[in-house]
């Protein structure tokens, strides 16, 4: 049975914003559920930018719950937007979708192999997925079937009896306009993919902006011939709402009843602020590209109340997330970082936290790289100083939205260890479960590891990442015969410290034991005590540590650097080590 968890700490900007939002529902629909919303264009791949969009209003939205209010977390999914381009990279594509240019996402084929009935709902899928098992709760809501089953008919024909109006409203922000080829040069932000969208489905290029010969309208229909949104309204009467278009694509036209017509949709920069209205959405954030001067999200602030009589949300912008070693993330573009990549070498607790522990105005990035092992150990000290009491108020706030929400706590590992440990286990494993467990039960020789299925799904995610995201020639190879050479090139200060690495394998065979030891065998060489800190010790230490784990990992691996060296001796084995050590 779901368990209502208790309100969080109040000093982080989740709390902050579910203060604002539940004062702001009261004042616009008391009584009412909250409204937050989303939306997510289904055009190709979701990225782990547009999860940005998903995961502030859902956080806020928990918040609420926690709170016991009721609120739903609205997603709108745009798959009624027109097929824009092809996405380069997407598997079980070719040039030849580009023939379906200009029709709506839901009458676009799924990439070749796809088990699903269209583009949009291939793209829909992997999202819902990956939102489902990071404990996202939504209602989700789809422009298609919002269009084309008539639902948004009398906002249609009042925007259309208002176009006037709304001309005027655009007009306003047409005169401020900066040429693309100097847009860079006065720090614009570019315009993101619903921008463009919006400019190109719409029809509203930069020469006219939608105003033909026949004036303004809001409205664009898809067509009747080829199915494409390359039409131009060239009559509208608002008494009879008779409709006449051509089709620049195929040449059709026709005459239409918009009281009874079904296949086309409002322009973007008045379909959201419609959309505010009709839902009664009181909190929706938006990102950088939306918040600019003559943006979608700057324009509809007026559509709303002036056209609707609604209120336009309230909601941060958002900044961009990045993956390390990457620019900022478009969708257009095939082969970019989605949630479910993530959530394949990440576990959803983890992937929560990178969202929640920063303000939406805070731009983070999420590694795919040598990083998500320092990620994952500060995430590990986190979780330790909420156990003990220790963690600042906002940390543990920030804990608690990524280890669970309203309804309870997210599934986890039963048995926590190092990723980076697991990771290195995988990799000189190459995932044999019998070795796994063998060493992974070696680490703590008081309290061994005996099924696997304690340390899953950490294991798992680790063991993707080395499969996945680790080059080949990074991959941890250990010898088959020890550097015979190398040893006997050695110096008595370099047998030596192999001699005593070698006596201390029996007593200190595990994870600490080695650690101690490793670490220990440098001071004692230089006359200090194994158990001697960093205070009592010069700095020449570190430097002669640095060359005796260099010695080890060639011993080894046959390279400078490697896994940690206490779990790489743990995976190696005690018999095989003192082998290629050479005794």
């Amino acid at each position: 049975m779901p368990i209502v968890a208790q309100s969080t700490e109040t000093t982080d900007w989740v709390s902050r914003f579910a203060d604002e939002v539940i004062e702001e529902s009261e004042r616009r629909a008391p009584g009412k559920p909250v409204v937050v919303a989303s939306g997510l264009s289904p055009s190709g791949p979701i990225h782990l930018g547009n999860l940005r969009e998903v995961m502030t209003p859902h956080l806020v939205a928990d918040e609420i719950r926690r709170r016991g209010h009721e609120v739903r977390h609205l997603i709108s999914w745009d798959d009624y937007d027109r097929y824009r381009k092809v996405p380069n990279g997407v598997p079980g594509t070719d040039a030849s979708w580009g023939e379906h240019i200009g029709r709506p996402l839901t009458s676009v084929p799924a990439p070749n192999g796809s088990p699903y009935p269209n583009w949009a709902e291939h793209f829909k899928a992997a999202m819902v997925g990956a939102l489902a098992e990071m404990g996202v709760e939504f209602d989700g809501i789809s422009q298609t079937e919002q269009y084309t089953s008539g639902t948004y008919r009398e906002q249609i024909l009042h925007a259309m009896r208002h176009r006037g109006d709304i001309d005027a409203i655009l007009d306003q922000y047409r005169t401020r306009k900066v040429p693309a080829k100097n847009a860079k040069q006065q720090g614009q932000k570019p315009v993101d993919e619903a921008e463009l969208e919006a400019a190109e489905g719409s029809g509203a290029a930069a020469e006219d902006d939608g105003t033909g010969s026949a004036g303004y309208f809001p409205y664009k229909p898809y067509c009747g011939g080829c199915g494409k949104d390359f039409t131009t309204v060239t009559a509208y009467d608002d008494d009879s709402t008779e409709l006449t278009y051509t089709c620049g694509e195929c040449g059709f036209s026709e005459t239409v009843r918009l009281s009874e017509f079904n296949r086309g949709k409002l322009v973007w920069k008045v379909d959201w602020p419609m959309r505010w209205a009709y839902e009664g959405v009181v909190f929706e954030p938006s990102g950088v590209d939306h918040s600019s001067p003559g943006s979608s999200f700057q324009v509809g602030g007026q559509i709303v109340g002036s056209i609707f009589g609604g209120r336009q949300p309230i909601g941060p912008m958002y900044a961009f997330v990045g993956i390390s070693g990457m620019a900022k993330m478009s969708s257009s573009r095939g082969g970019v970082p989605t949630p479910g990549d993530a959530l394949k070498i990440m576990e959803p607790q983890l992937l929560r936290w990178l969202y929640a522990r920063r303000r939406p105005n805070q731009s983070f990035k999420i590694a795919f790289d040598q990083e998500i092992q320092r990620l994952y150990d500060e995430w590990d000290k986190l979780a330790g100083k909420v156990a003990d009491g220790s963690a600042l108020p906002a940390d543990v706030a920030a804990h608690a939205r990524a280890v669970g929400t309203a309804a309870g706590e997210l599934p986890r590992t039963p048995r926590v260890m190092a990723y980076r440990t697991l990771a290195s286990v995988a990799d000189i494993t190459a995932g044999a479960e019998d070795q796994t467990l063998r060493i992974l039960s070696e680490l703590d020789p008081a309290d061994p590891l005996t099924s696997l299925d304690d340390v899953r799904p950490r294991l798992d995610k680790a063991e993707a990442w080395i499969n996945t995201q680790v080059p080949a020639d990074q991959r941890t190879v250990v010898r088959e015969e020890a550097d015979t050479k190398l040893i006997e090139s050695l110096d008595d200060q370099g047998r030596a410290s192999l001699r005593l690495l070698l006596d201390g394998l029996d007593t200190h065979w595990s994870l600490d034991g080695l650690t101690h030891l490793v670490y220990g065998v440098p001071k004692v060489q230089a006359g200090f005590s194994a158990d001697a800190g960093p205070k009592e010790l010069p700095a020449e230490i570190k430097v002669a540590q640095r060359t005796f784990f260099a010695l080890l990992y060639h011993l080894l691996v046959g390279r400078d650097t490697g896994p940690r060296l206490p779990t790489l001796l743990l995976a190696v084995g005690q018999e095989r080590v003192r082998k290629l050590l050479g005794e």
